[in-house]
């Protein structure tokens, strides 16, 4: 069976501006799950997508709201309909638009990347 790991990204208070988190990947592996949420009612948003081009995994997705997470689990809910794959000590970048298209901003936001190895 092949190893899954997380990453988490907690970003508290409200958010005034975009915020990006950027990482290299430990191991080649595969985004197989997204769980993101934002404490309040929000436009925010967030893609994820690599040093090249910053939304190849992922298109701008709504943020879940008021506590209740938005959770992306199907190859269908990612860009080319799979499970995006990373490989080796790529640059993965991961983008939070605080406010969608100048609407509500997003509030002590939390994404969960699981991933799966190989």
């Amino acid at each position: 069976m092949l190893r899954k790991f997380s990453h988490i990204i907690v970003v508290p208070g409200t958010l005034s501006a975009n915020v990006i988190a950027t990482y290299t990947a430990p191991s080649d592996c595969r985004i197989v799950h997204v769980s993101s949420v934002a404490s309040n009612d929000s436009d925010g948003r967030f893609k994820i997508g690599n040093s090249s081009d910053d939304d190849c995994y992922l298109l701008y997705s709504n943020l879940g709201d008021s506590g209740t997470p938005a959770v992306l689990d199907e190859p269908g809910d990612f860009r080319y309909d799979t499970y995006p794959r990373i490989s080796k000590d790529e640059v993965v970048v991961i983008t939070i638009d605080f406010d969608g298209i100048s609407g509500t901003p997003a509030a002590d936001v939390t994404l969960v990347l699981t991933y799966q190895e190989g």
